[in-house]
């Protein structure tokens, strides 16, 4: 359960959401980070923490649901080097609709005891693989398209082009990683490569924007 704290000093007020069961035994609040003088509790949420909404997220009720059956879609992190990327995406999988999650390489699982405090208690099942062109061709044997998220020459615009998921079979979305983007030996395996068009000087997002984008567009369609 989560509340929000104030700090009693007046001339700092300092106002801050803390978990109400850390609270040290025989205080009202905790000390301030800010001047270390005592706080107290000034709001309560009633929902848990990984329950509630945060401002401008609506959930979905029965006139928001999607018209039909989700189309089948995995995500598969290609060297994801940031465990707060990974449990964001994770995050972001879960709130979409995204079937399963694949890690491969360098990619944090969620055996990390970090894992949860950036997944925020995001649970969706998932596999590792050592070695990400091995797992994407045993995927690609087993029936799955294969998409890849890339700013490449035959990358296809993600909003102009409106790639359809096929609704009876299976997809699995790349995300490449941070730095060096998707593994060229995965991409020679793709069916094909998504771009999100860039209209300012920057030419990429960071991988959990980029995901959320991706996710949530190709669910929509």
């Amino acid at each position: 359960m989560y509340a929000i704290y104030q700090c009693t000093s007046q001339t700092c007020r300092f106002r801050f959401p803390g978990s109400v069961d850390e609270v040290p035994e025989g205080l009202t609040g905790y000390a301030c980070p800010k001047c270390k003088q005592p706080t107290a509790e000034a709001a309560r949420t009633h929902l848990s923490d990984f329950t509630k909404s945060p401002v401008g997220v609506q959930r979905a009720g029965p006139l928001r649901q999607h018209a039909g059956p989700l189309p089948h879609l995995e995500l598969f992190l290609d060297n994801t080097r940031s465990l707060y990327n990974v449990g964001s995406i994770f995050r972001t999988a879960d709130g979409a609709g995204v079937r399963k999650l694949h890690l491969c390489g360098i990619t944090a699982t969620p055996d990390n005891k970090r894992f949860d405090k950036t997944a925020l208690g995001a649970d969706l099942p998932w596999e590792y693989h050592m070695n990400g062109v091995d797992g994407i061709q045993r995927l690609k044997n087993e029936g799955y398209q294969i998409w890849a998220l890339e700013e490449a020459p035959e990358s296809v615009d993600l909003y102009f082009d409106e790639p359809q998921l096929d609704p009876e079979g299976k997809t699995v979305l790349v995300l490449g990683n941070e730095v060096m983007g998707v593994d060229p030996g995965i991409l020679e395996l793709c069916d094909k490569t998504l771009m999100i068009p860039m209209r300012g000087e920057k030419k990429s997002l960071n991988v959990t924007i980029a995901c959320g984008i991706a996710v949530y567009q190709l669910l929509a369609t």
